[in-house]
């Protein structure tokens, strides 16, 4: 980061500063003229001497009146030091809950039965961290959980029912009260946090305070332990480039009073990309007292779709470079297989070709020819390919056939010509080979003379029946660059009369 980076982030930093200072600014306006209002915190208040008057609820009638199933449990003190469990009662939701589960089940139809052994009446209780939990909560006075309560239950019936809750317990005078919710809420919360990566936020911006899910420092790449990040933490974990739009959520929050979201890359801390979407908390009728936000982690499926992106890019460069390969094929087609008015027709010959290419070398291979009349009455016929596919087969191709038209005006015999063509072949390199039949024709003696280099002999055709020509005297001879200084003989064919 250069100087001017740094200046830029200071300076948002600084804006984030100012947006929350002047927010908590306003809260405490608006809480010093509602005390002004009201006449002080203490307006209201209930004399001291009607708290004397106040009804007072009964224990049972209080114990009932709990939201939650609860049992209450008398803890008994063995001399070897272990605690045993008496079931006293049971409150309402307790009872709710019974007919919920196990309707059947006769046993805990009666709130207050007397003391009954715990695990008496439900043995399976016995195995689960049930036990622990009542003895922790015993001794050390705190209460403790919630811990995952699994047990079962069988019916009169022989029904099996499976107790499955997040299980308290609290110490209450000299008994023990164990409550319990219906299902695992607080794990499935904390598993949907973690498998889902996300996590939620609430920061005060009246007294500074945060308070956040368990998630927040795996999302955030934040060490066990380390302290919910304030917003302008927050702020100072972001990647100078996306602080510009953490501002503009925060405003929209803060002053506008609405939700908005953003994207951060979070690259101080561990290098990833957290979606931000917040919304304001607010007094009805006051200012917007603090920000609620939630924050997904997305690197993965950001980097998904940049590999997605950059395959799409590879695609279009090569749809790009298949084009421009073609368009380079058929300027190449063009050179290598001329259209022309038969180039032999001045001496009663006819010359055509057909040119099949392999088509997964952009159209174009080593494959050529040349028929031409040279200045001296004679014809000169040539065929070759030259080594693999596509444009460095070309270029080598190009290199002969061009090389060939040039050295044939030396009016040389073809066995000079086709040792040439081999030294051009060679000095291109070791991995430039090519066969070729090199051949001229006197049309007033009907005498072919030709050479081979490496490649199949040429065919003669005589009404319906059609046979290779017979190879140079001692055969055929090496490809076009395989040998330096390769010397090659000639075949003659003439016409028959």
């Amino acid at each position: 980061m250069d100087g001017r980076d740094d200046s830029h982030t200071r300076l948002e930093l600084h804006a984030v500063e100012e947006l929350i200072a002047e927010q908590r600014r306003r809260i405490h306006a608006y809480v010093g003229r509602r005390e002004r209002y009201t006449g002080g915190p203490a307006a209201g208040a209930v004399p001291a001497g009607d708290a004397g008057r106040t009804p007072l609820c009964e224990a049972r009638e209080l114990f009932d009146a709990m939201p939650v199933p609860g049992l209450l449990i008398t803890p008994v003190p063995a001399g070897d030091g272990t605690l045993d469990f008496l079931y006293a009662g049971q409150n309402a939701a307790c009872r709710r809950y019974a007919d919920a589960v196990a309707p059947d089940w006769e046993s805990w139809s009666r709130p207050w039965p007397g003391l009954v052994r715990l695990f008496d009446l439900f043995p399976g209780m016995a195995d689960s961290g049930v036990p622990l939990l009542l003895t922790d909560a015993y001794r050390t006075g705190e209460p403790q959980g919630p811990v995952s309560g699994e047990w079962f239950l069988q019916t009169p019936g022989g029904e099996v029912v499976r107790i499955s809750n997040e299980v308290r317990a609290a110490r209450c005078g000299s008994q023990l009260l164990l409550t319990w919710e219906r299902g695992h809420r607080a794990a499935l919360s904390r598993a949907a946090q973690r498998l889902a990566r996300y996590c939620w936020a609430e920061w005060n911006l009246g007294d500074g305070s945060v308070l956040g899910s368990f998630a927040v420092r795996q999302v955030l790449g934040l060490p066990a332990g380390a302290p919910v990040p304030g917003l302008l933490d927050l702020a100072a974990m972001t990647d100078r480039r996306d602080l510009d739009a953490l501002y503009e959520v925060l405003y929209d929050v803060i002053l506008r009073g609405r939700a908005a979201e953003c994207e951060l890359t979070l690259a101080r801390v561990s290098a990833r990309v957290v979606r931000f979407a917040a919304e304001p908390v607010r007094i009805p009728g006051g200012p917007v007292w603090g920000v609620r936000g939630v924050m997904m982690d997305i690197t993965r499926g950001r980097r998904s779709s940049e590999r997605a992106r950059h395959a799409e890019r590879e695609v279009l460069r090569e749809r790009e470079r298949s084009h421009a390969l073609t368009d380079v094929a058929d300027t190449l087609r063009e050179a290598v297989v001329p259209r022309f008015a038969n180039p032999l027709a001045p001496l009663g010959l006819e010359a055509a070709a057909v040119y099949h290419p392999d088509p997964g070398a952009a159209g174009v291979g080593g494959d050529w020819f040349k028929a031409r009349v040279l200045p001296n009455g004679r014809a000169l016929l040539a065929i070759g390919d030259a080594r693999g596919h596509g444009v460095e087969a070309v270029t080598l191709m190009a290199k002969l056939r061009y090389a060939l038209a040039g050295l044939a005006y030396t009016e040389e015999p073809v066995e000079k010509l086709t040792t040439w063509l081999n030294q051009v072949a060679c000095d291109d390199g070791p991995e430039s080979t090519a066969t070729a039949i090199v051949a001229r024709y006197r049309p007033g003696a009907s005498l072919l003379r030709w050479t081979c280099a490496g490649h199949p002999p040429p065919v003669l055709v005589r009404g319906t029946r059609v046979h290779p020509l017979p190879d140079p005297p001692g055969g055929p001879g090496l490809p076009l660059g395989v040998v330096p200084g390769e010397s090659y003989r000639a075949a003659e064919r003439a016409r028959a009369t």
